[in-house]
């Protein structure tokens, strides 16, 4: 019989629900148990992908081409298995789906209601996941009391009912707030939290307390009197210099053991967490300073990049050094003043995007970089502006640009997919999801990964238009990496630069901490190399 753990949140928002979420993920499947996760967003939104990343920051893509929130990275980093769109549960999602079935005459001419359909929707939806799995860990987005989350919240207290209470845990997240004037921490919020949590109905079987400082035991006592739940049952996760700390904390803590307990499983073996504590002890004892530009359009929201920030911080403790991050907002670097911004990075990124404000700073980012020899890494648009940019450059192609960007371009060197041309709506109409790359041989790219077929993630409607493929190849400009199925560019290598590599795909989100993705572990070796060169030259 599956299990399923119920991730709920209350007092404030990003308290940490998803990577209580993931933590406790990784304990449980490092005990050998089938572990899923899910997350269910009470937003109207059908999906993520529409959603402007300086509300809602990035949009993580799933093998199969779903536009989710941004947990369901944190999700697949921590577990290290592939997350699927049906791991993805929306509002959008469950009522398109109820009036769907009711247009089709589904509930045989029944008042379609909130209660039961809705929430039958959503726990079909919790069930299915759970096909095929020990444990299902499901993440209620928002906080308890949101007028939107509570069909969710009545769907899991009514899914106890559908597979038995035995089988179901119920872990709530909470702030514990230290007051500063009284040099106290106070649980109050704690208590008001739980006291919602069971006017709704449901009583929580273990809370998890977010805070600045060691909720200690005499806490621990008041919380579980007040909130009716043992002592033992109260656990703290306080604030940490790294998220993949957490596993660890709560696992001393005995955490995943008692949830086990709770729900009659198995607790003898131990959660196997060589590699992660190994990940820890390196991440601890960093040597020395990369700066990596991150020169990109959306740079002022903190969670934009997140999966670009993951994947920069495994490859920099996977090469022992520790990477500083410099968001770089690409508009200000249409101003001639690249020298002054970007002179002091070791390395430059240039994440993904649509449309065409701060372009033009991308492709002054890309030509400062091509011409430097500083390490660059183009990722989706990354890649297209550099292509861009050598066009005009190198290949004098002065008014080369993308047709996203500039629809009477005599050079479209980027150009709108064929599939793309009639597509009407926004939303899960990109080519998304991962696609097959059958890499050249002698290349960079074959080294890195060290094979000549790979699978990558996408995000994107435009493409390198290949009848320029020979232009660019003659001018050491090469193409790396073709897709076998559609035939389009997937990698491109600056054959006469030290380390310049623009990829159609986003890496980012197959990084995981105990296994960095190989093209960013050497993009940040490369970065390395020069900065060591450059010192040696100083001397």
């Amino acid at each position: 019989m599956t299990k399923y753990i119920f991730v709920t949140g209350g007092g404030v928002s990003s308290l940490g629900k998803g990577i209580t979420a993931a933590s406790l993920g990784v304990l449980l499947k490092r005990r050998g148990y089938r572990v899923s996760i899910i997350k269910m967003d009470p937003y109207i939104n059908v999906d993520a992908g529409a959603m402007s990343p300086f509300q809602h920051g990035e949009v993580f893509v799933t093998c199969d081409g779903a536009e989710t929130d941004l947990d369901l990275g944190h999700y697949e980093r921590f577990i290290d298995e592939a997350i699927l769109g049906e791991n993805s549960c929306t509002t959008g999602k469950v009522y398109s789906s109820v009036i769907q079935r009711e247009r089709a005459g589904g509930y045989n001419g029944a008042t379609v209601q909130v209660i039961p359909h809705i929430t039958n929707e959503i726990q079909d939806r919790i069930e299915h996941v759970g096909a095929g799995n020990d444990v299902v860990i499901a993440e209620i987005g928002g906080t308890v009391g949101d007028i939107e989350g509570l069909p969710y919240l009545e769907a899991i207290r009514q899914f106890a009912g559908r597979v038995g209470r035995e089988n179901i845990l119920y872990c709530h997240v909470t702030l514990v707030p230290y007051i500063a004037a009284s040099g106290e921490l106070k649980t109050k919020p704690t208590q008001h939290s739980v006291n919602e949590l069971r006017r709704i109905g449901i009583q929580p079987d273990v809370i998890v307390c977010r805070s600045q400082y060691p909720v200690g035991p005499d806490l621990r006592e008041k919380i579980g009197l007040f909130c009716s739940v043992p002592a033992d049952a109260v656990f703290e996760a306080i604030d940490s210099d790294s998220i993949y700390r957490i596993p660890i904390v709560l696992h001393s803590q005995k955490f995943d053991s008692l949830v086990l307990k709770k729900l009659g499983m198995p607790t003898q073996k131990a959660p196997d967490m060589k590699d992660w504590k190994e990940f820890l002890h390196k991440h601890d004892t960093l040597k020395g300073e990369l700066v990596v530009a991150l020169v990109g359009k959306y740079t002022e929201t903190k969670d934009a990049y997140l999966s670009v920030n993951e994947a920069v911080s495994h490859a920099g403790i996977a090469n022992g050094v520790k990477v500083k991050m410099f968001p770089v907002e690409s508009g200000d670097l249409e101003n001639g003043n690249v020298e002054e911004i970007l002179g002091g990075a070791d390395a430059i990124l240039v994440p993904g995007g649509f449309g065409q404000r701060g372009v033009e700073g991308m492709i002054a980012a890309a030509k400062y970089a091509r011409e430097k020899g500083i390490p660059y890494f183009g990722l989706c648009l990354g890649m297209q502006v550099a292509v861009i940019e050598f066009a005009r450059n190198v290949l004098g192609l002065k008014s080369a640009n993308s047709l996203e960007m500039d629809e009477n371009t005599p050079d479209p060197v980027i150009y709108l997919m064929e599939e793309q041309k009639n597509v009407k709506d926004i939303g899960g109409t990109s080519r998304l999801g991962a696609y097959p790359c059958n890499i050249s041989a002698g290349s960079k790219a074959e080294r890195i990964y060290g094979t000549n077929e790979i699978e990558e993630r996408h995000r994107h409607r435009f493409e390198f238009n290949n009848k320029y493929i020979k232009e660019f190849d003659d001018a050491g400009m090469k193409v790396a990496g073709i897709c076998p199925t559609g035939g389009q560019v997937e990698i491109m290598e600056n054959v006469n630069h030290p380390w310049m590599i623009g990829v159609q795909f986003h890496p980012e989100f197959l990084s995981r901490p105990v296994k960095p993705h190989p093209l960013f572990k050497d993009f940040i070796a490369a970065a390395l190399d020069r900065q060591k060169k450059l010192k040696k030259e100083a001397k």
